[in-house]
């Protein structure tokens, strides 16, 4: 016995020298060189043995899809595009999808409900067509080969800015999902929802603009939840739909984004490839890339159609943008409660006020940064928002209900009928006399 507690004493001993050296060591000289070849001069400061050896493992995950890329594509915006052999992209790596290749697209897509009526605004809604959606990098005039996929260079940088390398690409614990009583996490939402039955899937057009954000820590999003579970314990979400976040990205461009959780964002999911999980089909639409053209303020608008769907045979949950374009799916193993279907569906926006409390407002925009009573082409909205029903069909999301955590801050308005569909004006400037 006393053998084995000594021995258990000595490798732990072994385990934290170990540690200590490699933090010394890793700690006592600059970042390595970013996606642009040259070394930024930042000192790195790991707070554990463990945090280092995870900035290893994704520095090495970074590498692999860098050397594994079948073509280079520089946007004019300054992205980096990797054409990554599909077989090879990062989802692969998750231990239920390992040594997997790519599903077929679906044979059967939900049956639309034809929406009429008269509304002047809808016909200047710009159509994303076939194609999808339009990004900044498109303007290179070059594409990815089939067989691959485009996929954002994630750079040091990008890694250095996270909160932590152990949340890299993840949202904050206990935040990110609307919670109908109260914000969680200084994440304040404007959502319509609906709940109380079986959804297989979501879809509707919104606009998308270029918030402005107050602070790295910060963040701005529109989007669609698709949701089964107990909020705050188990709750599963496939999510996607615009962003400005400047941790994240680096920039304040808005960029088409994806999301994923099966434990309420405590250990699993994450923002677009930068985890194992979400399976690209899409050789055209890059997943964090930034969208252009975008909506101006009394001028054109520009918005995106997001379908997301449980195939009935395969049971995985599609993503579509567009009319036609698929992107990829969740596949349905990821899931617990939304391997058999949905709960709630969701729709809207969502900020995070990282400023202490007590302190004043945030002036982090939420939509194109004004209130809903503006209406079109001033406020961000959402129209034609609707559920896939059991019968793969898309029908009106009957019974939208609206939520704002803070309508001083950001609000939300509402109605039905017409081209549009069940819609909302939602959004908001954050800090202004009726939020102090």
């Amino acid at each position: 016995m006393a053998s084995r507690i000594c021995i258990r004493r000595i490798i732990s001993i072994i385990v934290t020298f170990v540690s200590f050296l490699l933090l010394v060591s890793f700690s006592s000289f600059p970042a390595l060189a970013s996606a642009g070849g040259g070394s930024n001069g930042t000192r790195v400061a790991f707070r554990s043995g463990e945090e280092l050896l995870r900035f290893q493992r994704i520095k090495a995950h970074l590498d692999k899809m860098m050397n594994a890329s079948v073509k280079t594509i520089q946007s004019p915006d300054g992205d980096v595009i990797d054409c990554v052999p599909s077989h090879l992209q990062p989802a692969f790596e998750h231990p239920k999808l390992r040594g997997q290749k790519p599903e077929d697209a679906p044979t059967e897509r939900p049956r639309i409900t034809a929406v009429h009526g008269d509304a002047d605004a809808a016909a200047e809604a710009a159509d994303d067509g076939e194609q999808g959606l339009p990004q900044a990098w498109w303007r290179s005039g070059e594409s990815c080969p089939e067989g691959s996929i485009p996929v954002v260079r994630t750079t040091e940088d990008d890694l250095l800015r996270a909160s932590s390398v152990g949340r890299f690409g993840m949202k904050a614990r206990g935040g990110g999902f609307a919670r109908r009583d109260s914000t969680g996490g200084g994440h304040e939402h404007a959502v319509g929802y609906v709940s109380g039955a079986h959804f297989y899937g979501a879809k509707a057009s919104l606009n998308v603009w270029p918030a402005q954000v107050a602070s790295p820590a910060e963040f701005s999003l529109s989007q669609i939840w698709v949701i089964s579970g107990a909020f705050g314990h188990d709750l599963n979400t496939v999510e996607a739909g615009w962003q400005v976040s400047p941790r994240l990205y680096g920039d304040k461009s808005p960029r088409f984004f994806t999301y994923w959780t099966n434990d309420a964002y405590q250990e699993t999911g994450c923002y677009n490839l930068h985890c194992s999980g979400f399976v690209q089909t899409s050789n055209r639409i890059a997943i964090g890339a930034a969208i252009s053209p975008i909506s101006a303020y009394n001028g054109r608008q520009f918005d995106i159609t997001i379908l997301i769907w449980k195939d009935p045979k395969q049971g995985h949950w599609w993503l579509q943008l567009g009319s036609g374009a698929l992107v990829g799916y969740w596949p349905s193993s990821l899931f617990t409660h939304l391997g058999a279907r949905a709960d709630m569906v969701q729709f809207g926006g969502e900020v995070v006020n990282a400023r202490p409390p007590g302190a004043p407002h945030t002036t982090t925009q939420m939509g194109s940064g004004r209130f809903p009573g503006e209406g079109y082409a001033r406020a961000a909205y959402f129209r034609n928002a609707q559920v896939v029903d059991w019968d793969n069909s898309l029908v009106p999301a009957a019974g939208l209900r609206l939520k704002a955590d803070r309508p001083g801050c950001y609000d939300i308005a509402g109605g039905s009928g017409g081209a549009w569909g069940a819609y909302f004006y939602y959004g908001g400037p954050g800090r202004n006399a009726r939020c102090p």
